[in-house]
């Protein structure tokens, strides 16, 4: 059964930092290109960040590029997000998911996905 379990979200202002991680289980980690996605109220899933499985290659959602950073620790099973330079609205609840998901149309409903962790981005 894959597992995914994200956390490292809470609330921060305008220019703060986060640092999200989601470990990984149930399937072969080093094997496979992993994604942030995120949610903000009353909005649909927004792709983030994909990385490659290897950390080699790494993909961003133009809104968040030169802010956020995606690695990934294999011998832990573990795909971070560093999110600088928070904006308000980067507020969302943040999920971490299986494969690169660039252009898909996401359903939260019927993702591979963990619990999720909020990030509220507030003054």
């Amino acid at each position: 059964e894959i597992q995914l379990k994200e956390s490292g979200g809470g609330l921060v202002q305008p220019g703060g930092s986060l640092r999200l991680s989601c470990v990984a289980s149930g399937f072969t980690f080093d094997s496979t290109d992993m994604s942030w996605v995120r949610q903000a109220p009353g909005k649909g899933v927004e792709w983030v960040s994909t990385i490659s499985q290897w950390g080699t290659r790494t993909y961003y959602t133009d809104s968040v590029k030169e802010r956020f950073t995606i690695s990934r620790d294999n011998d832990k099973n573990t795909v971070y997000l560093q999110l600088n330079s928070l904006k308000t609205a980067d507020t969302a609840m943040y999920y971490c998911t299986t494969h690169d998901v660039r252009g898909f149309d996401l359903n939260i409903e019927h993702m591979t996905r963990g619990q999720g962790t909020q990030v509220t981005v507030s003054s």
